[in-house]
């Protein structure tokens, strides 16, 4: 926790008084950035038929997943399974 204050306060320290509430605001909400990505994962894959698309939405969710606070064992499973189900009672839950 420190170290991202650290890095806070190191992207803030350039910026104009606009940027910084930008970037406050961004780190502030960043959890529910990361599961509004999730939810669109999981209707894009739902949606998606080509299988090179879907191999490279699962890996994004997977990075989005580990951004959002998931355990990576849970999500190791879901994304190993490429279970929608499992996904959508994830995104569920964090919503």
């Amino acid at each position: 926790m420190r170290d991202a204050r650290k890095q806070e306060e190191e992207i803030v320290a350039d910026h104009s008084a606009y940027q910084k509430g930008v970037i406050k605001r961004y780190y502030e909400h960043r959890d529910t950035i990361a599961v509004h990505k999730l939810a669109e994962l999981l209707s894009n894959l739902w949606l998606e038929k080509g299988q090179a698309k879907v191999a490279a939405l699962w890996e994004t969710a997977y990075k989005e997943m580990q951004k959002a606070g998931v355990p990576v064992n849970q999500a190791c499973v879901i994304v190993e399974d490429r279970d929608l189900e499992a996904f959508g009672k994830l995104v569920g839950e964090l919503s």
